[in-house]
C-alpha cells in the first residue's frame, strides 16, 4: 500500500493508505477511547465510543468510527469536540443501561466522561455489553467454546445450552479482552476456573508458579508441535509452560550474551 499523510488533532501522522484511524492514531500516540476494539482482533466497531470527526478540507466532517474507517490522504480527524464528548457521553449512558454492573475499561471511561446511569436497567446484574471481543479470541484460537446467542434484548454470550463447553481450554483469552469484568476467571489451589469448568494448572518449570492449563498446553501442542522438552532444558524459549515472567527474564539474560552490534 502507497504512504499517504493524515492530520488527528492538527498532527500530521504518517501511515498506509486504507489504514484504519484508530490504529494510526495509537501508532502516533493519539488515544482514542474504546471498549470493543483489540489490535489482534480488529473490526467489531460494537461500542461505537470511538467515534470521530473525519473528513476532507473544505468539504466538511462526518461523525465515523475509527476502527473501521479508512485512511486516505488528506484526511483530516478531530479525536475529541465537543460534538464528540457529548455523543461518547450518550453512549456511556446507554451501555451503562445495558449493564449497569459493567467495571474494567467501561467504568473507567465512565468516570472520565462523568457518567451516571439515569436510566432503570431491565437487567440490574448485567455486566456484558456484547462487545463480541471474548467470542472473537475464543473464535481465533479455532474453539468457538463460547458464542452469542438469543435474540434481541435476549441476546447474550455462553456456551451452548449453558453447559460446560468440551472445547474450552481454560486459556482465558476471553476473560482478558473482556472490557467490563463480565466473565469470571479464578485461581486458587492450582486450579483456574472459568465457565462453570474446573482446569488444572501446570507449573512454570522454572520458577514452579502455576500458570497454563493442562488443556491449553495439550492443545498448543498438538496445534503447533510445541514440546516441552525441546532443546533437553527447561529453559526452551519455545516451552509454554515458562510463565510470561520467567520468559522475560531467559529471554533478557539471553540477550546480555550476544555479541555487540559492530
Amino acid at each position: 500500500m502507497r504512504s499517504i499523510t493524515i492530520t488527528i488533532n492538527g498532527i500530521e501522522c504518517a501511515c498506509r493508505a486504507g489504514d484504519f484511524v484508530k490504529e494510526v492514531a495509537l501508532a502516533h500516540g493519539i488515544a482514542i477511547p474504546s471498549l470493543c476494539h483489540h489490535s489482534a482482533l480488529p473490526g467489531q466497531a460494537c461500542c461505537r465510543l470511538c467515534i470521530v470527526e473525519a473528513g476532507k478540507p473544505g468539504k466538511g466532517k462526518s461523525v465515523v468510527t475509527s476502527c473501521v474507517f479508512p485512511a486516505e490522504a488528506g484526511l483530516e480527524v478531530e479525536t475529541d469536540t465537543e460534538k464528540i464528548r457529548r455523543l461518547r457521553t450518550n453512549i456511556l449512558e446507554l451501555l451503562l443501561d445495558r449493564a449497569p454492573l459493567g467495571g474494567g475499561a467501561l467504568a473507567g471511561f465512565a468516570s472520565e466522561y462523568g457518567v451516571t446511569d439515569p436510566y432503570t436497567p431491565e437487567h440490574p446484574d448485567e455486566k456484558c455489553i456484547l462487545c463480541g471481543l471474548c467470542v472473537k479470541a475464543c473464535e481465533k484460537l479455532g474453539n468457538s467454546a463460547i458464542s452469542t446467542m438469543m435474540r434481541g434484548i435476549e441476546k447474550k454470550v455462553g456456551t451452548a445450552r449453558d453447559l460446560p463447553a468440551e472445547d474450552c481450554i481454560g486459556c482465558a483469552a476471553c476473560a482478558k479482552v473482556c472490557p467490563t469484568g463480565k466473565i469470571a476467571c479464578t485461581e486458587a489451589g492450582g486450579v483456574r476456573t472459568i465457565w462453570e469448568q474446573e482446569f488444572a494448572l501446570l507449573p512454570c518449570p522454572v520458577c514452579g508458579k502455576p500458570h497454563i492449563t493442562g488443556r491449553e498446553y495439550d492443545w498448543l501442542k498438538a496445534r503447533f508441535g510445541a514440546d516441552g522438552d525441546a532443546g533437553g532444558t527447561p529453559f526452551d524459549a519455545f516451552d509454554p509452560r515458562i510463565c510470561p515472567e520467567c520468559r522475560r527474564r531467559t529471554s533478557s539474560a539471553h540477550a546480555g550474551t550476544l555479541p555487540a552490534s559492530p
